[in-house]
């Protein structure tokens, strides 16, 4: 019996293998559309229309954008990330915003104490399966805004998760607004 060192095991395991060409990574799942779920269900569409129509209504725009974008952002929704951040843009919103929204809550002095509860807000609604939406965060957003302005921030906030959702799960491609 010949005992072998470990380099000699590698170097043989390594001589014995056949050549490698290098693959390229394949990514998780091919990105690309499911289905045309607005064609196909015209009547939800148009529904989902009317009810972010009604639930923005009286809002700020560029709060509207900046829960939209978070929303998203937190639900990994390239496709309203795409369209949002270049809706934000034209309605005058900075890159320097859009770049730190992700981080928030660090980026002190960027964003008012009333986006600050809107956001936060828009976490703890989209976030709502690790629990539920905590007092002090509905308490923050009440110090901030109106009954019926708080009513249509929530219904916003359910429509951009509803907008997401749609997009995550029939993969709707970024760039095809």
């Amino acid at each position: 019996m010949t005992t072998r060192t470990a380099e000699q095991t590698a170097q043989t395991t390594q001589a014995d293998r056949p050549a490698q060409t290098a693959q390229p990574a394949q990514p998780a799942h091919r990105h690309g559309p499911r289905l045309p779920w607005a064609k196909l269900a015209p009547e939800v569409y148009k529904a989902m229309i009317a009810l972010e129509v009604a639930a923005k209504k009286d809002l700020d725009p560029a709060l509207v954008e900046l829960v939209k974008i978070r929303a998203s952002q937190l639900n990994h929704c390239a496709f309203c990330l795409d369209m949002h951040v270049k809706d934000a843009r034209a309605a005058g919103e900075t890159e320097q915003r859009i770049y730190l929204l992700n981080a928030w809550e660090e980026a002190v002095g960027f964003y008012s104490p009333k986006e600050q509860a809107a956001l936060a807000l828009t976490e703890a609604i989209t976030l709502l399966t690790e629990g539920f939406v905590p007092d002090a965060v509905y308490d923050r957003a009440t110090a901030h805004f109106g009954q019926a302005e708080l009513a249509h921030l929530i219904a916003l906030i359910t429509t951009i998760n509803a907008w997401n959702r749609f997009g995550v799960s029939t993969r709707m491609a970024p760039g095809q607004a």
